[in-house]
């Protein structure tokens, strides 16, 4: 099996990559740091490609996708799981900051979506997973952006699902909460401190990279991690006010 990860550098993707590898898949990692995809592909001699790209480049190519099927055969899972943060008062946002994350966060699993969708449709075969986030079904203060982007995402994704499965493409949408990563510290440092968020249940990227396997190889729709935050999905408007209410404010 050919499993693309984009964002594979650290974190989340990293652990995905790791996993898939661990379990004898081949993986095409794709990022900008180079050196960081390289120390991931030695655990999978032979059965990796590194891709280093900027995918929030406007102005990127696309056809690392051919070369990933002349080294490593068809994509049969597509992992859309690069993004960016910004945790800052919209108002302070640079809106060139706002529209990098909106292209990566966005914009690019939507068309790396399409790109693969045309090459696992005629073969009637293939999994697209989409890493969202908490904020698309709980969006939160000090995330304008992000929120807005993730919940296209989740959005696009939750739709898409019933639209392709007739041609035997599965899609499996996620809902990381806090996971420890260099994006979930930054995040976190940019609130005062509070008990509530100090207290958050918060996973490894570990675990919800195995969780996300398991629901590739077992068709399932989505993932909740930590699964305490499933709560979000049945019970909204609760989650709404908890979050206006404990949600710390920003730092100034």
């Amino acid at each position: 099996m050919h499993v693309v990860v984009t964002g594979a550098s650290s974190g989340i993707g990293e652990a995905i990559a790791r996993e898939y590898l661990a379990r004898g898949e081949s993986v095409t990692l794709v990022a900008r740091r180079k050196e960081h995809l390289e120390k991931i592909a030695a655990a999978g001699e032979g059965r990796t490609h590194i891709v280093t790209a900027d995918l929030a480049d406007p102005d990127a190519a696309w056809t690392w996708l051919d070369e990933a099927e002349n080294v490593l055969g068809p994509i049969d899972v597509l992992v859309n799981n690069a993004g960016i943060q910004i945790v800052k008062r919209a108002i302070e946002t640079e809106w060139a900051a706002a529209e990098r994350l909106l292209r990566l966060d966005l914009h690019v699993p939507l068309r790396l979506t399409t790109l693969a969708l045309r090459r696992m449709i005629p073969r009637g075969s293939g999994t697209i997973v989409d890493v969202a986030s908490m904020a698309a079904l709980a969006p939160t203060p000090g995330m304008y952006f992000y929120n807005a982007a993730k919940g296209g995402l989740a959005a696009a994704s939750e739709g898409l699902r019933a639209e392709v499965k007739q041609h035997g493409i599965h899609v499996v949408t996620v809902y990381p909460g806090p996971v420890t990563s260099e994006l979930e510290a930054a995040g976190r440092a940019a609130y005062e401190d509070h008990a509530a968020a100090r207290n958050a249940p918060t996973g490894t990227p570990e675990v919800l990279a195995r969780m996300i396997a398991n629901a590739v190889a077992k068709k399932r729709p989505r993932v909740v991690y930590p699964r305490m935050y499933g709560i979000a999905r049945h019970f909204p408007n609760a989650t709404r006010w908890a979050l206006d209410a404990f949600t710390p404010p920003l730092k100034s």
